[in-house]
């Protein structure tokens, strides 16, 4: 390679600048997904003269995933952005802690327990949480789930515990 290849007219290394890393990377992952999509859908038969087949559509729509999230990660090379934060971890974590608590919690203890523990341990992941706000909006939604899924939907929700 020549040296003019490598350097810009000023004699500075020419280096690929991310100006705006949100949509660089939600780009690259748009693509990836897009990839996995293909992958998942090779063992389909796709379309054969005018007849669909069933890997037709799937691989369709992960082709324009793809082209949108090459556009997305264009813009993240060309237009400025905001840069990324430091994430938070503690909010996902409750939130998976509190879905794998419903899991355990669902069989034993019931619906309305395990529903009004698993939006409470949910909610501490805010750092805007207030206890009596927190406490109204777990019980409002222990009745949703409650008239919903048991009432409406007539689900056979095991309510309390059997010990109850």
């Amino acid at each position: 390679m020549s040296k003019a290849a490598k350097t810009s007219p000023h004699g500075k290394r020419m280096r690929l600048k991310i100006r705006a890393p949100h949509d660089f990377y939600g780009g690259l992952a748009l693509i990836g997904l897009a990839l996995v999509a293909l992958w998942a859908t090779s063992s389909l038969t796709g379309m054969h003269g005018f007849a669909f087949g069933p890997a037709t559509a799937p691989q369709l729509f992960a082709v324009l995933l793809a082209i949108v999230g090459g556009l997305v990660t264009l813009t993240g090379l060309l237009v400025d952005g905001p840069q990324i934060e430091r994430y938070a971890f503690r909010g996902p974590a409750l939130v998976l802690v509190a879905i794998l608590g419903f899991a355990a919690m669902i069989r034993p203890l019931g619906m309305v327990i395990a529903t009004f523990v698993t939006f409470m341990i949910s909610i501490m992941g805010s750092s805007e949480m207030r206890w009596v706000e927190s406490l109204l909006a777990a019980a409002a939604m222990t009745a949703f789930c409650v008239i919903l899924f048991n009432y409406l939907l007539q689900l056979p929700f095991q309510l309390w515990p059997t010990f109850f």
